[in-house]
């Protein structure tokens, strides 16, 4: 039976306003009690576990995903599938579990922290949210997923009071995790049945998993190794803590922007199996619309409020972050667009060699970018890294589209022209409000709802389509 797609992305949307929310709620404490230092150090700690959690995994996540997807209506296969990818993983994260150990966990000045995100990696060995996605049922992980966020707040503002409580932060952090991934197997019984173990097959998954976990390695370099490489070059914990403010900020928007991509994915990989590729096309079409309306909206508008929401949000001791935002912006439209041609579409029609050897060239960019730019620039040379791989990883699979599988790429820019004009303007309206109000929490919101209302009425007077029949729906909602 088929899942909604309206629903799932209602389920997503509510999740990514719930991750929009608590860093709103938890970030100003957590930087004014930890400081940049002591978010700095967090930070570089977990981008090092990152890459244990990620060698673990391998390429499980989006592989699962997509085998569970193609495997929907069939109860025997699926629950092989589910199987032999779960032995597979604990088997592989037990291994990168006792790596890491053995070489950060047993001394030095921070092994206490890296001792506690311990946990972290034996959460990952427990989280099944990819057969859920790929069953295309997003109620469960959203639910899950917001109560663990709700345990979270109320732990830190309970129990983290000065800046050496952070080893607290951790535990509070990690725990929740684990929590919540072991929760979600109390749902399994409806989905799966018992599997003979002579039937059992885990290496048929290595390959594939392995595939993905190469172009994954590829992106954790502009994603997460930005923060190892500032430590290490640097050796400045605040320069750390101001580049993880500032990727805070955006991803908390970029997650609304992607999170329409979390719901098609599984739909397309759907139609990819029963060969519907009108179906495809049209769902990826819709994507990139998606991304373009929403991409744009929020890259202008956190250029125009990052000014007055830094000092309020963070306190004092973070200008830089200020700057940081507005480079780091454009990735919300970068990151969005190649979501769809990447994750969407390459992954899911399984040409994720393709989607690799993209990755992998943006990667050595912001590699070799990061090594010449923080030197120079410190936090600054890493986002302006960032943002130029990703546009690079962007092209390079557009015009694989194109060429090989005969994409028509024109209409994809050219559907992003209103929202380019609507966006600019709406960004000149949000600056200059921004002049005129004191730097509090209340004038960011009015600079927020101004902006949003400016885009609206922008795109209405250019007649968008697209905007003319989401407030269409809305309206027959209401009437209703």
């Amino acid at each position: 039976m088929k899942k909604s797609v309206k629903k799932n992305f209602i389920y997503n949307i509510i999740y990514q306003i719930v991750i929009l929310i608590v860093p709103l709620i938890t970030t100003p404490y957590l930087s004014r009690v930890l400081g940049a230092s002591g978010v700095g150090t967090y930070s570089y700690i977990y981008s090092i576990v990152t890459y244990f959690v990620l060698f673990g995994s391998l390429g499980v996540a989006m592989y699962g995903q997509r085998e569970i997807a193609y495997l929907q209506d069939n109860v025997e296969k699926r629950s092989k599938v589910f199987i032999e990818i779960v032995l597979l993983r604990f088997v592989t994260m037990f291994i990168s579990l006792l790596i890491y150990f053995f070489i950060f966990g047993r001394s030095g000045d921070s092994a206490l922290f890296y001792k506690l995100f311990m946990l972290e990696i034996i959460s990952n060995m427990f989280d099944i949210s990819w057969f859920f996605q790929g069953m295309e049922d997003f109620k469960k992980t959203v639910i899950r997923n917001i109560i663990i966020k709700l345990i979270g707040i109320v732990g830190i503002f309970t129990l983290v009071k000065t800046s050496n409580d952070l080893w607290i932060y951790i535990v509070i952090y990690t725990l929740s995790n684990l929590f919540g991934n072991i929760s979600l197997w109390f749902y399994l019984p409806r989905y799966i049945i018992k599997v003979k173990l002579k039937d059992i097959n885990l290496l048929k998954h290595l390959r594939p998993t392995i595939s993905l976990f190469i172009p994954q390695i590829a992106m954790q370099i502009y994603t997460v190794l930005d923060k190892t490489m500032i430590g290490l070059l640097l050796n400045d914990m605040n320069e750390v803590g101001y580049y993880e403010q500032s990727q805070k900020i955006v991803k908390m928007a970029l997650a609304i922007v992607t999170a329409f991509g979390t719901v098609m994915a599984p739909r397309i990989a759907n139609a990819v199996s029963n060969k519907k590729i009108n179906e495809v096309k049209k769902n990826l079409y819709s994507s990139f619309n998606v991304v373009w309306f929403l991409g744009i909206a929020i890259t202008f508008g956190l250029i125009g409020i990052s000014e007055n929401l830094v000092p309020w949000f963070f306190g004092e001791g973070y200008n830089n972050v200020i700057y940081l935002i507005m480079i780091l912006a454009p990735l919300n439209l970068a990151i969005g667009l190649n979501n769809v041609s990447g994750v969407q579409y390459l992954i899911q029609v399984k040409k994720q060699n393709i989607f690799s050897y993209t990755v992998i060239a943006g990667a050595i960019l912001n590699f070799s970018l990061n090594l010449v730019g923080i030197k120079m620039f410190k936090a600054y040379g890493a986002a302006i890294a960032s943002v130029l791989s990703e546009i690079l990883i962007l092209l390079l699979q557009l015009v694989y589209m194109k060429k090989k599988d005969n994409f028509k790429i024109f209409p994809i820019f050219k559907i992003s022209l209103k929202y380019l004009i609507s966006g600019i303007i709406m960004f000149i309206v949000v600056f200059i409000l921004g002049k005129y109000l004191s730097s509090n929490m209340l004038s960011t919101a009015i600079q927020i709802v101004v902006g949003g209302i400016t885009y609206i009425i922008m795109l209405l007077l250019i007649k968008d389509e697209f905007v003319r029949k989401i407030l269409n729906q809305i309206i027959k909602k209401i009437k209703h």
